[in-house]
């Protein structure tokens, strides 16, 4: 969808839908009230009627509004004025946008951004509409063919402002661009979406940009460098493994950059301790880690941050065979830290902790890995909040304030001394589960443990990358997050 700036007379831009806001009590925000007065009071008859919703997120789609160019108008509840919030404000520009996908209209205007949300500037408002716009108009078709008469995505938004506010409609633009990306890889199913495929995919970005190079590690390179805990995973799987490493130099050569690693198990039958039936069919999420690494590494590139980036995604398959790793198995990480695998099915911190050891080469700022973890951050998060970890107060706190910023939050959870106990094991230096108490917590010490001497955080995504049992696919979470980290950290 191409996003563009227009400051005409709100009712005079000729478009197929006119979004404009609606609060609950006081005045008109400053579209509605021009699209009434030359309505003749049309806009302000609707409400008193009650054929108008403003309740947060509710939509009412107006025709043949006197006294304006638009064809329609889409008014978008926000509420009372004084409980709307920017995750508020968000979910009704994300409701918009779907109604806008849905609907033969191949363009819009959009005023949303008028409202006025206590702490949030106009050009916060108005990128996180239009990134919200972009963001709800997704849908896939890679492998499914749409109907002749079934409605085309919006082609084009244009917001009502001025050229003072590019810098923020370039930012949607561009963080838009890695939630496509995030998104179509995590929906893509497992037999096309294979480590191979994401490292073609890794080419063609390194292609499309000129600052920004690739290298692929195969499996004989992984085993030179000692990586068996990550080929471990690999083991029962036909498919070969692949280290992906994308680096993008937006910044002088000699500034250090910050590292984003993502777990791709592009699907996980849960090796030789197989997953139940009920929930297998949802395994090719489990690179939305990695998904979410690629998007913000898509956004960098697209905005052209001054920062250098660097991106490692473990790309592997778990599968049952009769190489397959086996519960009670010893594995050595690349790190020489011994790992007793009690259960094949917590193979994503494996994989992880080679990456994360890998990455000390490159002198990183700051490492951030992201992973479907476990599934006990989605029981205790639920699918709103992606899990934070961090051996750094001032690491963690920005990244909070990153998804806060731009509604893809995070929750901070604790990796305590106490709870490293749970990992002992008195056949290697650790196992790799903790047992059933604070799952979660448990596995980000695992990792911990391999970044001892690193400036690290863990986001464990398994609750807001995709909604269980839902239709709707990846959410391409947490690009939002670490773009906007990144946005920070370049200043």
């Amino acid at each position: 969808m191409n996003l563009k700036l227009d400051n005409r007379g709100i009712c005079e831009v000729e478009t197929g839908c006119l979004v404009i806001p609606f609060v609950e009590g006081g005045s008109l925000p400053d579209s509605v009230a021009a699209v009434d007065k030359a309505a003749g009071g049309a806009i302000t008859s609707l409400l008193e009627d009650g054929d108008i919703a403003v309740k947060p997120g509710k939509t009412t789609l107006l025709h043949r509004i006197p006294g304006i160019a638009a064809e329609r108008v889409l008014a978008v509840g926000m509420g009372k004025p004084e409980k709307l919030n920017l995750a508020k404000f968000d979910s009704a520009c994300m409701a918009a946008a779907k109604v806008l996908r849905d609907h033969p209209v191949r363009n819009c205007h959009s005023s949303l951004h008028e409202v006025a949300v206590e702490g949030i500037s106009t050009a916060d408002l108005l990128r996180q509409s239009a990134l919200a716009l972009r963001h709800g108009n997704y849908l896939y078709t890679v492998t499914k063919q749409r109907k002749d008469d079934a409605p085309e995505p919006l082609k084009t938004a244009s917001f009502a402002a001025g050229p003072e506010f590019r810098d923020a409609v370039d930012q949607a633009d561009g963080i838009a661009a890695g939630f496509d990306k995030a998104r179509m890889l995590g929906d893509l199913p497992p037999n096309i979406c294979t480590p191979s495929y994401l490292a073609q995919d890794a080419a063609a970005i390194a292609q499309a940009y000129d600052n920004v190079e690739l290298e692929v590690l195969e499996e004989s390179d992984m085993a030179n460098l000692g990586m068996d805990a990550l080929l471990g995973v690999s083991r029962g799987s036909s498919l070969d493994a692949k280290l992906i490493v994308l680096k993008y130099m937006g910044a002088e050569a000699d500034e250090r950059p910050v590292a984003l690693i993502g777990k791709g198990i592009t699907f996980d039958s849960g090796g030789l301790s197989l997953k139940s039936g009920e929930n297998m069919m949802q395994m090719k999420y489990d690179m939305c880690g990695a998904a979410g690494v690629i998007g913000a590494f898509v956004a960098c590139a697209e905005m052209q941050l001054e920062i250098n980036l660097l991106c490692i995604v473990a790309a592997v398959e778990n599968m049952p065979d009769g190489d397959a790793c086996r519960p009670g198995d010893v594995l050595t990480s690349m790190s020489g830290k011994t790992i007793e695998v009690l259960n094949t099915d917590a193979e994503g911190r494996l994989v992880l902790c080679d990456a994360i050891t890998y990455s000390e080469k490159f002198d990183p700022q700051c490492v951030i890995d992201v992973a479907t973890l476990t599934g006990a951050c989605v029981v205790a998060l639920g699918h709103h909040a992606s899990g934070l970890m961090s051996n750094d107060d001032e690491l963690a706190q920005a990244l909070t304030e990153a998804g806060d910023a731009i509604v893809d939050r995070a929750w901070r959870l604790p990796i305590w001394d106490e709870y490293q106990a749970q990992l002992d094991s008195p056949f290697a230096d650790m196992k790799n589960i903790g047992g059933m108490p604070a799952g979660v917590l448990t596995a980000g010490c695992f990792l911990s443990r391999f970044a001892e001497d690193l400036n690290w955080a863990h986001i464990d995504v398994a609750g807001s990358a995709w909604k269980w049992g839902s239709k709707d696919g990846a959410t391409g979470r947490p690009v939002g997050l670490l773009a906007q980290f990144l946005l920070n950290r370049a200043g």
